[in-house]
């Protein structure tokens, strides 16, 4: 299942560049991102409730609070700075730069999570990188 819907969030992180791109054109990239943010949020609720989770906000640790409001803040600040890439750059520069994010998810699950790196994922992150410099130069 987890595949499967890596797949499809691969497909819809492709639609979402190319048609945040089309329409941020004449719109501040803060609005935008706004915009889009306000979107994301009335989904993720309503998935909540139509999938009767909301129960379990109760159960939710102090800890996993924190990080979730960190990780919010993280991607809020990822998303500024996407849709401000997006504004003055082209998506086919962009989008690869972007992505760098898998790379650096790599390192810090290594460091913070003691998350195995191996052979293939040094040989991956190397021609990720190698990948990326190459569209974008």
């Amino acid at each position: 299942m987890w595949l499967l819907l890596a797949i499809f969030s691969s497909i819809f992180a492709a639609l979402t560049s190319i048609l945040a791109k089309v329409g941020i054109e004449g719109v501040n990239s803060n609005l935008a991102t706004a915009i889009r943010t306000f979107v994301v949020l009335i989904m993720s609720w309503g998935m909540v409730f139509i999938t009767s989770s909301f129960s379990g906000i109760y159960n939710i640790s102090k800890k996993s609070w924190i990080f979730l409001i960190l990780s919010g803040l993280a991607t809020g600040l990822s998303w500024l700075c996407y849709y401000g890439a997006l504004k003055y750059g082209n998506a086919s520069k962009v989008v690869p730069i972007d992505k760098m994010s898998v790379v650096l998810t790599l390192i810090l699950a290594f460091l913070f999570l003691g998350e195995e790196f191996t052979a293939k994922s040094i040989i991956g992150c190397i021609l990720i990188t190698a990948g990326t410099l190459f569209m974008v130069l």
